[in-house]
Formats: C-alpha cells, structure tokens, sequence
C-alpha cells in the first residue's frame, strides 16, 4: 500500500495501526497469515527430477550415453542377445547422477540454513512493548524503530524523524543520502526518489533515528516489484572452482588425445572396432574427474556450516578460500578484542580525580545519563555498553530524569563527529547536552564546572584536563567527556547548538580484554598472520589494552587518524612495517589503512559494526561484521558475520578456512593421482602390445566406487592441530603448488604401475590362454580399486598416518569399507561376477592383490619419514606488513 500522499494520521487509520502501542500479537500472527511473510521471493531453483536430468548435459556423459546406445544396437544388429554391457554402462551412469544430484541437494539446504542463520532483524513496538523480532515477520500496520547503521526492513511511511538520512543510490540512482521528513505529505503520483515521509525496504539508515508504520512487505515493496522483473538467479564460481574448470579443459583435451591414441593402438592390434571404441570412451570419462566441482562444492558447504555451528556464518562461499590465505587482521577494539561489558570506575573535573560519589561527579552522570538513548528493562540498562554503564553508576534513574528533562531534539552521534548531542526543556528554557571525546569537547567549550560554578576555560585547564585524559586512557580506560548549557531558545543550527558549552569532567570506563584474546593474539603470529587494532578511541587507551593482549610491545607507540592525514603513501607504508595500533580514526582512515596493507600484496580482514565501516569491509579482502552490535548495513557489505563479536572468532574462522582449503587439496589430489593411475595401466598395455587390462564396464565401476564417497569422507577430514603452525598460502597460489603436482604425477604412476604388474602377474603365471587374461583383468581390476582406496589415506596429512590415527576420520573409515564390499562383491558373487566377466581368485592370488594394494601406503608412508628425517626449508616464508 503506498501511503505517501496521506498525513502520518490518515496513513495509520488507514493500515488499522496505533502508532503507540503498535499491533497486538494476535492482529500481527492474522495480518502475517494474510499477507505472508517479509521475504522477497527466492530465485526460481529447479525440482529433484530437473536436477536429475541436468546430471548429463555433461559432454562426456553424453559421450557414454551413445556408447551404450551404439553398443545395444550392435548387439541387436549381431542378434546375440548380449546387452549387458549397456545397461550396466546406463546403470552407472544414473548412479552418478543420482550422487550428483543429492550432492547438490546437501549444498541447498546448507547455504539455506545459513541463510536463516544472517537473516536481518528489526525492532518493533508490539502490545505497547519494544521488542527485536526477524524481519520476515514483519506485516504492514507493525510500527518500526529505526537507528543509524539499520537497514529498513520494508516499505515505512514515517512517523517522526530525527536527522533522518537514507542511502537509496541502488534504489533511486541519488548517489547522496537522502533526508527524510515524517510531516512532508508527498503528490499521489510523486516518483520514489521524491516521497521524502517514505523509507523503502533495503536502503540503509545513514544517519538520525525514526519512526515509521510498515506500509509494504515482500514482494510488495519497491525493491520487491524490481525483483519480480528478476525471478532468475545464477551463483558465480568461486576462484577455485573457475581454476578447477580450466585445470579440467587442460586434463580433458590431454585424456581426448591419449583415447584417441589407444583407439589407433587398438585397431592396429585388429581388436573390434566398437569393443574398442568402449574402451576408449569408459577409459576418458574414467580419467577426467567430472565431479572434482560438485564434490569441492560440497566441502565448501560442510565446511562453512562447520564455521557457522562455531559463531562464523560465511556469507559468500569465495571468502573460505580467502579466509585461508589472509595475512593482517585490522580488528576494532571495543567488544571484539575487549568484553564490551562497561562499568564507570574514574572522574576528574575541575579539582583532578573525585569519587565517583561526590557531587560533581554524580552531576556529569545524571548530565550523561540524559544525553543517552539506553533504556532500563526493569531495573536492567539495554542499549549500547557505554551509555548503559552511566545508567548503572548515576544514582538518579533515567525515567526520572526523562520526566524532570523531557528531550526535545537530538543529534545522533556518528565516528565522523565521534559527539551526541541532545536538547531538553527546562522550566527555564532549554538545556543542551553533550558528551563524546575529551578532545572534539573541549573544543566546543568555553567554560568549565568548578564546585557549583561556572567559570572561564583557559588554555592551561584545557592542557591540565588533556593531561588527565591521558592519564585515564594510560590506565586502558575509555574516556567520555561531558558538557552542557543552559539557553532560553534553541538555535536552528546545530553549529551553533553545540558551541559554548560548559564542561563538566572526564569519566573513565573500563572494559577488560576478552580472556581469549591473548591466546588468539599470539595464535595469530604463529599463523604468519599479523593483528592490527584500528580503533576510534584514544591513542593511549588503545595502546594500553594493546600491550595487555600482545598486539603491541612496550616500546611500540600508536599512530593516530591526524598523524595517518599527514603520511605521504611511501610514509604509510614504512610506518606499516611495525605500527600494530591505530587510533582516534575515521572510517575514511580504515578504507586508507586496507589500501596500504593492500599495495604491498598483502590479503586484509577488516572488522565493523557501524555504518560508516561498510566501505572499509568491502575494500578489505575478508570483511567480518558483528552479529550482537554490528548495523545491518554492515552485515549486508561483510563476507562473513561474528555472531559473538570475538576477535578469537576471527582466527577460529581463519583456521577453518585453511582446514577447508587443504581438505580441497587433499580432494583433488586423491582424485587426479587415481585417474592417472586409471588411464596409465591400459595406455601401457597397448604399449605393450598386451589384450586391453580392463574392460570398459570395469573401469566405469572404479571410477564409480573411488570417486565418491572416499573422496568426499576426505573433505570431512578433521583440521589438523598444526594447521596454524604453517605461513598462509598465497592468494595467487596454484592448487598445485607446494610440490602437489609432483606428487599427484608419482602417484597415479605408483597405483598405475601396481594394476600392470597385478595383470601381468595374473596373465603370465594363473591365466590358461594370455590371449584371454580374466584371471588378470580380475586381478588388475582388483588392485586397481583397493590400492586407490588405501591412497585415499595417505591423503589425510602430510604426516605419518600412524601419527595423526589411522582411524581418526570416521566418515572415510566408513566410506572406504563400503567400497571395499561393493568391489570384492562383483568378484565373489557368481551373477556380479558374470556382468562384470571377473573371476573367483583363489587364496595365493588374494594374497598378492592385498600385498600390492598396501603398497601406496607403504610407499607414501616411506617418503613422509624421509622428509621429517630432512631439515624442510619454508617455500613461501611468511609475508609481514
């Protein structure tokens, strides 16, 4: 419903709404029944079957699907009745599809919890009370509160603003805030960019507070009508899923080549064209790993909900790779490196420190208890931690206060002006309070308190004061100033408003470091990673809790947001190279700060919470939002949101993300070492002039078993304990590096070369006829498989197996058994047997399948004592600011 041509009055008789005790719940659960709920609708997203069918649009996959039709139709056309080579081609063919499309399924219903996890949220007024409910159960006539840092949760026709300013610039194209004004009563047919009473859904509050009745949700909002037009959306790959398909082009135009070639070979050995053509085609499909993309899709997922079960919701599957390569983390000090639990411990005034009971004191707390949006819930402050703490330590109540001072205007605080100033009448006239940093106060003031008295503020109590002030913030206090006047009229500029002010004293708050902070401090430098304070408090306060948690030395000093104006580039830089705290900084200096770490290569993750840090979290390459304090707007412009607010957070997610990033590699390397293996013992056969080692269903079954559950069981594999011992890898790094390439090469020729000796052992010493090798292809088929599942264990770490458990990862345990069964079973049991044209071994010749199946690990297990025995240097040393 558009409300913006009627009066506040006429809009709320309109919705049925009463703008001061707002929706009962009963009316608001009927209108929600009715309407539905405050969710844009989501993209269109194809059903099971769709999924399904999709699973062949793959060109080798079509490829083996003509084979298999070929196949039936030559066996129709000889009319000798011998079709199960094509059903059994189809049958594995659908059950790759079927993994594939429960695959995808897993990854939806991941990325949809998380969904829910980061779902915004908005305070309402409900039954007379004030209450924070999710944002999807808003319904038109709710009355909404809104604050500095929010983002409107729906259409709102507004019924009272302070300094209100909207930033609607991807809405409207207006690139500047836009301020709004609840009395304005705009034309019926007046275009969006012009309805100043109205704030729509999905534009962020730039600055002020208001009051606004929910005229539109859903699909109704002017945001909602523009994404009906848009009912499609499409992911965008990952850089590491775009690096996978270009690594697959490559392995697939290499594979095409070597199947064309054994094709040739094949003819040349005058083996049937079409029996030939089947093997060549199984052997490619076999030897490209066509799922590596969904199965590295679903570590993602896993792993991302992994970090969401541990306060690290993830909102963008690219951060996890990034998350693995940072090296400085630019962290906030109040609340995320510190508890965010204020109390009022100091006062000094006129006369130096006083009792937090004496009478000047107790006047700056009621003075700053007045200039304050907390509220008592019970005889309990809620709001932010430093305007609650002057609740808790004035003695006079802040409803008291409010009746004996009713407020009549206000100035938001902002960490541009790092000020809030508020408006009061008195019997008088008015009474104008602000408070905020000593030094923007002292500033604006020109007299001071001294007993009951006003008198003059000279430059030597300026300097004694800031003296104080940094005694207080030496002692890792945070320090507010406070200061008044009384005027018969409010002057109609805010300049003038909030000049000639009387100052009342300083007030010093602590707020301890987090227990954990210290531990994630110096689990940080052992990372290679480097911690960073950018605080907007004082210079001496910062420093003092960035000494008590390791960030900075003793001798180490801060840099402040004036000093950073006047640093050339080449200046910022040298001072990068030991400068760990930042102080007294604007968000304009965070953007500046993430630039510089970002010139010298390095990979940034920022912190915020307000709404002026959003340009700062998405110049940063991981931007990390705070879930319990952080603005929506904040949220919406971060990659990852901390629900606790915890800088140990942030390296817990750090640590995951290089957990995740290695169980990738450990993926594709188990993956592609396999595929070689395949794709090597029947190139060198033909080499070799030998009949073809493998049949085609044969290698469709390994293929099959390997590539499935073995290889995403290593996906689940637990982090490692030393994961934080090594450097962060670097952003542009190949997933092949370290060695890896090598290594997947070595490998596969090690599983490839143990298939031809079980074949040539089967043929030359067991078989009748070495033209009709069944008793080798069975042996070969049977290495083949077993060896790649114990190569999946070497893939767990690079240490000993021995070391990190053999049995530590259940899932691969599970996964390895399984297969194990499904591969002895189309051995031993005579119908599976027949399909796959293997034969019953006997017990010497099992003996010799399960000596060379253990030899990858015995092998791999050789070299990872050779290297520990050899002092490794460090490929790529850590990267330091």
């Amino acid at each position: 419903m558009e409300l913006h041509h009627l009066n506040r009055q006429q809009a709320a008789e309109a919705l049925g709404a009463n703008p001061d005790q707002g929706l009962s719940p009963a009316e608001a659960a009927r209108r929600l029944n009715r309407h539905g709920p405050n969710q844009l609708r989501p993209a269109h997203r194809q059903g099971v079957l769709a999924r399904f069918f999709s699973q062949f649009k793959d060109f080798m996959v079509l490829i083996l699907l003509a084979s298999a039709a070929v196949s039936f139709w030559a066996s129709a056309m000889q009319g000798n009745g011998e079709y199960i080579d094509s059903i059994i081609i189809l049958a594995i063919v659908v059950c790759n599809a079927v993994i594939g499309t429960v695959q995808e399924l897993r990854a939806d219903k991941a990325i949809d919890a998380l969904k829910k996890l980061s779902s915004p949220h908005a305070r309402v007024i409900r039954g007379g009370k004030r209450q924070t409910i999710d944002s999807a159960g808003l319904v038109p006539g709710d009355v909404v509160i809104l604050r500095a840092g929010d983002m409107a949760p729906a259409d709102l026709r507004l019924l009272s603003t302070v300094e209100l300013r909207t930033e609607e610039s991807a809405l409207t194209g207006e690139s500047a805030p836009v301020e709004k004004d609840a009395e304005t009563v705009c034309a019926q047919n007046a275009p969006l960019a012009e309805r100043r009473n109205t704030v729509f859904a999905s534009t962020g509050i730039a600055a002020g507070a208001g009051v606004g009745l929910v005229c539109a949700t859903g699909m109704d909002t002017a945001v909602g009508r523009i994404a009906g037009m848009l009912e499609e959306e499409s992911s965008p790959e990952t850089p590491l899923q775009r690096k996978l398909r270009q690594t697959g082009k490559v392995l697939g135009l290499g594979v095409v080549a070597i199947c064309g070639a054994i094709f040739l070979l094949g003819l040349l050995q005058k083996i049937q064209p079409l029996e030939m053509f089947m093997i060549a085609i199984s052997l490619g499909v076999a030897a490209i790993p066509e799922g590596l993309t969904a199965v590295v899709t679903i570590v993602l997922a896993m792993g991302v909900k992994r970090m969401a079960q541990k306060r690290a919701i993830v909102r963008h599957l690219p951060a996890v790779e990034t998350l693995g390569s940072t090296q400085v983390i630019c962290s906030d000090k109040t609340g995320t490196l510190t508890q965010n639990k204020m109390s009022v411990t100091a006062y000094s005034g006129a006369f130096g420190a006083e009792p937090l009971d004496s009478p000047a004191a107790q006047q700056a707390l009621a003075l700053a208890t007045l200039c304050n949006n907390a509220e008592l819930q019970g005889d309990t402050p809620a709001g932010d931690p430093t305007e609650a703490a002057f609740l808790r330590a004035c003695r006079q109540k802040k409803p008291d206060l409010d009746r004996a001072y009713p407020r009549v205007g206000e100035i938001p605080f902002t960490s541009a002006r790092k000020m809030m100033t508020t408006a009061h009448r008195t019997e008088n006239g008015y009474r104008v309070i602000s408070k905020g940093a000593p030094d923007v106060l002292l500033a604006r003031c020109t007299r001071q308190m001294r007993g009951s008295s006003a008198v003059e503020l000279t430059g030597a109590a300026k300097a004694r004061l800031l003296a104080d002030n940094a005694r207080l913030a030496g002692r890792a206090l945070r320090v507010l100033a406070v200061a008044y006047k009384d005027v018969p009229h409010l002057p109609g500029d805010d300049r003038q408003l909030e000049s000639g002010l009387t100052f009342c004293g300083l007030i010093g708050m602590e707020d301890p470091p987090r227990p954990e902070a210290r531990a994630a401090v110096l689990e940080c430098k052992r990372a290679g990673v480097t911690p960073v304070m950018i605080t907007g408090d004082h210079g001496a306060t910062a420093l003092a809790v960035a000494r008590r948690i390791g960030i900075a030395g003793e001798h180490d000093q801060a840099l402040t947001g004036p000093e950073l104006d006047r640093l050339s580039e080449s200046e910022l830089a040298a001072q990068l190279q030991h400068c760990r705290v930042f102080a007294r900084v604007s968000p304009q200096h965070k953007v500046k700060l993430v630039r510089a770490y970002q010139r010298r290569g390095l990979v940034v993750a920022m912190t915020g919470d307000g709404v002026n840090d959003a340009p700062a979290l998405k110049a940063a390459d991981i931007g990390c939002a705070m879930g319990k304090n952080g603005t929506e707007v904040a949220k919406s412009a971060a990659d990852m949101v901390l629900t606790d607010d915890n800088f140990s957070t942030i390296v817990a997610a750090v640590r995951e993300g290089r957990g995740i990033y290695n169980n990738i590699r450990k993926t594709i390397h188990f993956l592609l070492s396999c595929n070689i293996g395949e794709i090597l013992v029947v190139f060198l056969a033909f080499l070799m002039r030998a009949p073809a080692p493998l049949l085609a269903i044969q290698l469709l079954w390994v293929n099959l078993v390997t590539d499935s559950l073995p290889a995403l069981a290593l996906g689940a594999e637990p982090i490692p304990r030393d994961v934080m011992e090594d450097p962060p890898h670097r952003r542009d790094e190949s997933v092949f590096a370290g060695g890896m390439g090598f290594s997947v090469a070595v490998e596969g020729c090690l599983v490839g070369a143990l298939a031809l000796l079980a074949y040539t052992m089967g043929r030359v010493w067991f078989d009748p006829d070495p033209a009709q090798p069944v008793i080798g292809r069975t042996m070969a088929f049977a290495v083949l498989s077993l060896s790649q599942l114990v190569h999946s264990y070497n893939m767990r770490s690079p240490h000993s197996l021995w070391q990190v458990g053999p049995f530590s990862n259940a899932r691969l345990n599970l996964a390895c058994l399984v297969c194990a069964l499904l591969m002895v079973s189309v051995i031993l049991f005579p119908p599976l047997a027949a399909i796959f044209k293997t034969a019953a071994l006997t017990p010497l010749q099992w003996l010799l399948v399960a000596g060379l199946s253990l030899c990858p690990l015995a092998a791999v297990e050789g070299e990872k004592l050779l290297l520990k025995k050899v002092p490794r240097k460090n490929p790529r040393p850590p990267k330091h600011p």
